[in-house]
């Protein structure tokens, strides 16, 4: 298994209205790490300071990606924030190679420089009067709910944090979701374990034990759906952060937008600047 444990002191803080986005800024970063960490995900540590550094878990940073001999990406690419440390100064990104934008953004090296826009978006929230709360996530998606771990854990928060991925070798971050108290549960494609059946089960028996006041996932359709229904059936409240391709970042090209279930029906949302963390109860299959 292979885990990412971060340094970085996460000092996240909601704002009084979560639906109002944070201010932003284009940040010039530098690169003070770069590093693969498995097979297909890396991870990139920045030095930043400003507006960067206020960024809130579950929100994300446009970025913009270097041009190589072997690819040109025009637009910047969407990741969201994997730490932060207004301390140090530093920002973490946890990222899979997937195309030209992160293939590009996998040749930088230390001393490097890059133009971050952000902190965008709107981030999770957490409610006082819940104890006791589960993320459930896979891939890519461990990294949005990394920090949001943190944050419950630092307000008192116990969470099982349930990480899927296909193999073991794939599992990101447990050491980082156990040293922030989580109780850690990884399921893989490898052995089984990650069978919708299973989730389902493990979600029952932590509502039964009175271990879930509230749902949190990110980074698959399928765990989307399933914590959906589970929620639904039981009233228990929930947010899910959204992945979509973005262009500018900032709600003006329309590129991000998706349906969602509003009070009047379907309805049509940027998931930039509308989320990216929605209600649960509201998303959609994608």
């Amino acid at each position: 298994m292979t885990a990412i444990v971060s340094e970085s002191i996460p000092l996240y803080s909601e704002p009084e209205n979560s639906r109002t986005a944070s201010k932003i800024a284009d940040t010039e970063a530098l690169v003070t790490s770069n590093l693969a960490v498995n097979s297909d995900y890396y991870h990139m540590v920045l030095e930043a300071g400003g507006l960067a550094l206020s960024a809130r878990a579950g929100q994300f940073f446009n970025i913009a990606c270097p041009l190589t001999s072997r690819d040109m990406p025009f637009l910047r690419r969407p990741m969201s924030i994997y730490g932060v440390s207004p301390v140090k100064g530093r920002l973490e990104f946890l990222y899979k190679v997937t195309g030209a934008g992160t293939r590009a953004l996998a040749t930088l090296r230390a001393g490097d420089k890059l133009a971050i826009l952000g902190p965008l978006g709107n981030g999770f929230t957490l409610n006082r009067q819940w104890k006791n709360i589960v993320v459930l996530g896979r891939g890519v998606g461990l990294a949005t709910l990394a920090p949001l771990a943190e944050l419950a854990a630092a307000r008192g928060i116990a969470i099982t944090a349930i990480l899927s991925a296909r193999s073991g070798s794939l599992v990101m971050s447990a050491d980082r979701f156990a040293d922030a108290g989580c109780k850690v549960k990884v399921l893989t494609d490898t052995d089984g374990s990650s069978a919708p059946q299973n989730v389902e089960r493990i979600l029952l028996r932590l509502i039964e034990r009175n271990k879930a006041d509230a749902f949190f996932t990110c980074g698959s359709n399928r765990l989307l759906l399933l914590m959906k229904r589970v929620a639904s059936l039981f009233k228990i409240p929930g947010q899910v952060a959204m992945e979509q391709q973005m262009a500018c970042g900032i709600g003006m090209c329309f590129c991000c937008v998706r349906a969602f279930d509003g009070k009047e029906g379907k309805e049509q949302r940027r998931v930039c600047v509308e989320g990216p963390v929605f209600n649960l109860s509201e998303a959609l299959s994608w």
